[in-house]
């Protein structure tokens, strides 16, 4: 066990989002709705950022512009994570040089030169994950058992995590019970 909480808490996040490509990124739209998108994750080592790609003109950075709060939901067959935390717009071009691949190709023809292309840097200050280790098939024998012997369903691991990003706070991890 580390010295650090949070270290261990970005990495088990870190774990858990590495093979999921894609994500939902939620902002806050001009009345103040919540609006969510698919959105390529880059491949970058989870530092507790995460990179995205996207358009200056679009409804995406215009919201992120008026409000920088925003989650980051993630989800593969047997994992879900969900992030909070602030993002804004980052116009480097050497950034994006080393961020750009075939995939953000297709959804940005203009090439990593256009004007128009700009980053998001979203920077995760807590998260929650859902976890079923075994997958699929030890979630079905879980509710299966559960569902045989009467007692609560037991298939998984669940932990809220303050990844102590935010200013002032302190590197901590509050373990909570799934059935919380």
């Amino acid at each position: 066990m580390t010295a650090d909480p949070s270290a261990e808490s970005v990495a088990k996040i870190a774990s858990l989002t590495s093979d999921i490509p894609i994500a939902m990124l939620t902002t806050v739209d001009p009345e103040g709705h919540l609006t969510a998108r698919p959105m390529a994750q880059q491949e970058t080592e989870f530092d507790g950022d995460l990179w995205f790609f996207v358009e200056k003109d679009s409804r995406t950075a215009r919201n992120l512009e008026r409000a920088p709060e925003a989650g980051v939901s993630l989800s593969s067959g047997s994992t879900w994570v969900s992030l909070s935390g602030t993002a804004s717009l980052v116009d480097d071009r050497a950034k994006a040089r080393q961020l750009w691949n075939s995939r953000v190709e297709a959804w940005m023809p203009g090439g990593v030169d256009d004007p128009n292309l700009t980053l998001i840097h979203f920077h995760a200050e807590a998260g929650e994950y859902w976890d079923t280790p075994g997958g699929r098939v030890a979630s079905v024998f879980s509710f299966a058992k559960a569902k045989l012997t009467g007692e609560r369903y037991d298939g998984g691991e669940n932990e809220t995590v303050d990844l102590g990003r935010s200013s002032g706070t302190t590197p901590e991890s509050n373990v909570r019970s799934i059935h919380d």
